[in-house]
């Protein structure tokens, strides 16, 4: 018998044979642990979650009348995580290195900075503002199962605390947004729906606000320190709304001038300040404490940390939305600097805080995110800006 007979009888292959088989088995077996680890590492990415410091259990116990806030963005936080995760599941594998940071981690911890800040300057508003929530806004990714419990809604209430004297300064009521839109292009949908919801809680915060300050300053009070104020809001509010819609059919007009807001009075009539309505009410010449006091007459200066100098290297494609930002932040400075002096002499001793640093502070904060924002698209972006926001009164 020959010898090919003899090894095809012994069930063995010839030796060059014998190394193809092999060399391809071992190609099958690279190929299949590729194909294991890319089924791996996409079910890793689409496993993963998004975990959240939480913040209802940071809190102290809340003023009534800032409980209904307090609790609203508290649910906020739990629909902006939830977005974010939708977006980590519809992205994933998209990007570099850096895509998750960038695009999804980054604008999440934006938008709870700003939530969280509001929660804590709503608090402040009746009780002592909660100064141990600044870590909780940065978020990190999980696997699975390692996710954010649902924050709570429920708040302990503080004893004594009542929200009861809204009906003593009456209600503020502003012209509606929404049903003066033209029809929202999908795309825009929920950019525009974030904003409705803001400009009800804008007229939740001054509401709050015009409770808390009843019987303070002049005639001119709730115009200077609540709805001027209110109406900056709204205008930059309502102006997303009408670039969001812009961005993908025409760009609706005339929306600025939903953006005035007036005082109800408590008998359900439009009225302006209470105290502009009735004569008695001013205070005569006599008693201006500008005119009495010489000192009054120089309310100071509002001195704010800069910005510009504590940025790190501003990328090209950054740089005009950066300067752009920046330029804002002068404005914002000098608008506040402008009602500290067209209001000298009103409200109790918390009037400069609430009515100008305040809300100073919230434009402040907005403002840092965009401009880190815009530089996180590109480099790393910058951290711990936001502790440049507070101003303070020299």
């Amino acid at each position: 018998m020959s010898t090919s007979t003899n090894r095809q009888h012994n069930g063995r292959l010839p030796m060059g044979r014998r190394w193809k088989v092999i060399a391809t088995a071992g190609a099958a077996v690279v190929f299949a642990g590729v194909g294991i680890g890319v089924a791996a590492a996409g079910g890793s990415a689409s496993a993963s979650t998004i975990s959240c410091p939480s913040v209802a259990d940071k809190l102290p116990a809340v003023p009534a009348s800032a409980q209904a806030e307090v609790s609203r963005n508290l649910a906020l936080l739990n629909t902006q995580i939830a977005e974010a995760n939708n977006r980590l599941a519809t992205s994933a594998g998209q990007g570099g290195a850096n895509f998750v940071q960038n695009a999804i981690l980054g604008p999440l911890a934006d938008k709870r900075t700003a939530t969280i800040d509001r929660i804590a300057i709503s608090i402040g508003r009746q009780g002592t503002r909660p100064t141990n929530l600044g870590g909780l806004a940065t978020c990190s990714l999980a696997t699975a199962g390692g996710g954010s419990a649902p924050e709570s809604t429920q708040v302990a209430v503080a004893d004594g605390a009542n929200g009861g004297a809204a009906a003593d300064g009456g209600t503020i009521v502003c012209p509606d947004v929404e049903s003066q839109l033209p029809a929202v292009p999908a795309g825009a949908q929920a950019e525009v729906d974030r904003n409705l919801a803001l400009l009800d809680t804008q007229i939740a915060e001054a509401n709050t606000r015009l409770d808390n300050t009843v019987g303070q300053g002049g005639p001119n009070f709730v115009q200077n320190a609540i709805l001027g104020p209110l109406e900056d809001k709204r205008i930059a509010t309502i102006n997303r709304i009408a670039t969001a819609i812009g961005r993908i059919n025409a760009r609706p007009q005339g929306l600025d001038a939903l953006a005035p807001c007036t005082l109800q009075a408590a008998g359900g009539d439009a009225a302006q300040d209470p105290a502009a309505e009735d004569p008695a009410a001013e205070e005569p010449a006599a008693e201006d404490p500008v005119a009495e006091d010489p000192a009054a007459a120089d309310p100071g200066t509002i001195s704010c940390p800069d910005v510009r100098s504590q940025l790190p290297a501003v990328p090209a494609g950054a740089q005009a939305e950066v300067d752009r930002n920046l330029a804002l932040l002068d404005t914002q400075i000098a608008e506040a600097n402008a009602r500290l002096i067209s209001t000298v002499g009103q409200g109790g001793p918390n009037f400069v805080q609430n009515a100008i640093l305040g809300p100073l502070e919230d434009k402040r904060i907005a403002t840092i995110n965009r401009i880190a924002t815009a530089i996180g698209r590109i480099n790393a972006r910058p951290v711990g800006l936001d502790a440049l926001a507070p101003c303070t009164l020299n």
